[in-house]
């Protein structure tokens, strides 16, 4: 049963990027941004700006996903707790918090590798 649920979720992870040269297969390459959302998020707990978690929009809610800022190689380990991003050609939308780790916030999108734990 993990190894089915393993290869859907690396599947998911796949059609919100793509893989790279150099990269490991788990590792993907998309465009992330980061948001601003509401008072709760899709999973039921309130939304914390500042804190590290993200959106994806297959990931189950609690999945631990290590993302890396292509640019200046910096990363930061988020939790996904909300669904998203709803906008083409982004895989993940951040936390201010996830996204100010990563040196993500002037640009507001960025591209970044992503590895579920």
């Amino acid at each position: 049963m993990r190894k089915y649920v393993f290869a859907v979720v690396l599947g998911l992870l796949v059609s919100a990027g793509q893989s790279a040269p150099g990269l490991s297969d788990s590792e993907i390459v998309t465009t992330a941004s980061w948001y601003q959302c509401c008072e709760r998020t899709a999973n039921g707990e309130a939304f914390d700006p500042d804190g590290l978690t993200a959106a994806h929009r297959t990931l189950p809610f609690g999945t631990r996903v290590h993302v890396t800022n292509l640019a200046n190689n910096r990363s930061v380990t988020v939790r996904i707790n909300d669904r998203g991003p709803f906008t083409a050609g982004r895989g993940l939308d951040l936390s201010r918090g996830a996204a100010r780790a990563i040196g993500c916030i002037s640009s507001g999108t960025c591209r970044v590798s992503m590895t579920v734990l």
